[in-house]
């Protein structure tokens, strides 16, 4: 396993392992032990899966302030997406940056977004699948959403045309939630 930090203060990029043979593969995609060196929370919470049927689908930017943070560990298990984190934690050094990463279900990668990183994506291929282990009560009421527009963050999102939400579409941006 190799773990690689990304450009946001505490998200991590931990490089799995794929065992493939004439029936298929099995991938390791971490030790929890990995997850927990990485500053992640092991009482989770709950698992989620996304699926999105059409590429340039965009979900995001998530987060859930306190007293409800969570940390997500994700991972896409099938087609492709372009990954984006955002750090809305205001005493830390990356505030108000973003970073991007390229997940595929291709490669056992799984990302580690922090508790207070806004976390958001979209999919590069149809039919793309995302699973999320979770630590951290959803609890709505803290629930907060960046605009994945937001033309002070300037996303560069790679495809033109995309599907969103209602919710996510009409989400405030950046200078409105930082």
């Amino acid at each position: 396993m190799t773990v690689r930090e990304l450009a946001i203060d505490g998200a991590v990029l931990v490089e799995g392992q794929r065992f493939p043979d004439e029936r298929g593969e099995f991938r390791r995609l971490t030790p929890l032990e990995t997850l927990a060196a990485a500053g992640m929370e092991l009482e989770t919470s709950y698992v989620a899966c996304a699926h999105n049927v059409l590429a340039g689908t965009v979900r995001g930017l998530h987060y859930q302030i306190a007293p409800h943070l969570e940390t997500k560990a994700l991972w896409c298990h099938a087609g492709s997406l372009f990954d984006v984190l955002v750090d809305t934690r205001a005493d830390s050094p990356t505030f108000g940056q973003w970073t991007s990463i390229d997940l595929s279900a291709s490669r056992p990668e799984v990302v580690v977004v922090p508790a207070g990183v806004a976390h958001g994506y979209q999919t590069t291929s149809g039919n793309t699948g995302v699973t999320y282990v979770i630590s951290g009560r959803y609890a709505p009421e803290s629930g907060r959403t960046i605009h994945w527009q937001d033309s002070t963050l300037a996303i560069a999102w790679p495809l033109a045309g995309a599907t969103v939400s209602d919710a996510d579409a009409s989400a405030p941006n950046w200078q409105q939630v930082s």
